[in-house]
């Protein structure tokens, strides 16, 4: 399996994961009934990645919103780059937000100051 995808709905992100060129991108809303169940395969794909990942890798993040839960289960994400970082691969995280969305660059630079990888906040104009 090299492409990890789930399609988004109007409580969870669409995920894309490309284990071929590493590739991730997360986008929308994230508020499934149960989080945890939600991330869990992609925390398993990054688990099967980190065994043999690329040299770069490059995660898009870009969610309108995400609840408490899942915010967690994002954490669980970022840590899981960061031991691929640690392990050689440059891992960047590109945190896209909205212009007037003070709360979404708060919540990156939250997680910027907590996971040792590269973030770039990228401002999206609407």
């Amino acid at each position: 399996m090299d492409k990890y995808t789930i399609e988004g709905t109007p409580k969870t992100p669409s995920i894309s994961f490309d284990l071929s060129s590493g590739v991730l991108e997360i986008k929308g809303r994230s508020i499934p009934e149960n989080s945890i169940e939600f991330y869990k395969p992609l925390v398993d794909s990054l688990d099967k990645y980190s065994g043999a990942a690329k040299a770069a890798t490059t995660v898009n993040v870009q969610l309108e919103y995400f609840n408490t839960s899942s915010s967690k289960c994002i954490l669980d994400v970022f840590k899981k780059l960061e031991g691929i970082h640690k392990g050689g691969s440059a891992v960047t995280i590109n945190w896209h937000y909205e212009e007037d969305d003070e709360d979404m660059l708060e919540a990156g630079e939250d997680y910027q100051a907590i996971i040792n990888v590269p973030f770039k906040m990228v401002m999206v104009a609407e």
